[in-house]
């Protein structure tokens, strides 16, 4: 077998191809980026539509289960209006991203602003829902606390919200990595030009 030297090679992909070695193929990295921003688009739509729903019916329901049930705690009134406020400011911040999703071009460069732009909200909404771990940690403990349920069924309880909490930290650093691949393909791109 003959081995060609490097730039007979190169020569031979030039004529082949009509595209130099190194070039950057301009279809493949737009649908590269268009993927990832689809990507980036279901995840932080399902995240936040969880994030409303679960915490308006949650909230609705622990409410509706004090209301009817005599002697409630002042700890189970207090944990679901944190869940509805909750909710709520997840609603008011996803109208506001969609809103704001209007303001980028259609070309390389904005779709990959535009990835950049979601997955930074999706790590913020994450870090945030993971802080609010602990005020919902602490709103159910006091109100068990409270109940007088026995100290299992509480150390049970701190034991799930402990590994809820761990878990959310996990998924938080999925996201940073995800956002951050975004944007090293940014700085790639912007060195190229």
């Amino acid at each position: 077998m003959i081995i060609m030297e490097f730039e007979e090679l190169k020569k031979v992909w030039d004529a082949q191809t009509d595209q130099p070695l190194y070039a950057i193929n301009e279809k493949a990295m737009y649908n590269l980026i268009l993927s990832k921003k689809k990507q980036a688009h279901h995840i932080t739509n399902i995240s936040e539509l969880l994030l409303i729903f679960v915490n308006m019916g949650s909230g609705i329901l622990i409410l509706g289960i004090n209301l009817f049930k005599p002697g409630g705690n002042i700890s189970l009134y207090i944990l679901p209006a944190w869940m509805l406020a909750t909710a709520l400011y997840t609603l008011v911040r996803r109208i506001q991203r969609i809103k704001g999703n209007q303001q980028f071009d259609r070309s390389i460069i904005g779709d990959l602003s535009h990835a950049i732009s979601m997955a930074s909200y999706q790590v913020h909404i994450s870090q945030i829902m993971r802080w609010n771990i602990l005020p919902i940690a602490a709103f159910t403990l006091l109100g068990l606390w409270e109940g007088g349920k026995p100290i299992w069924i509480v150390v049970i309880v701190l034991l799930f919200f402990a590994l809820t909490y761990y878990a959310g930290g996990w998924e938080h650093n999925i996201y940073k990595r995800k956002k951050r691949e975004l944007e090293i393909l940014q700085k790639k791109l912007s060195n190229e030009s």
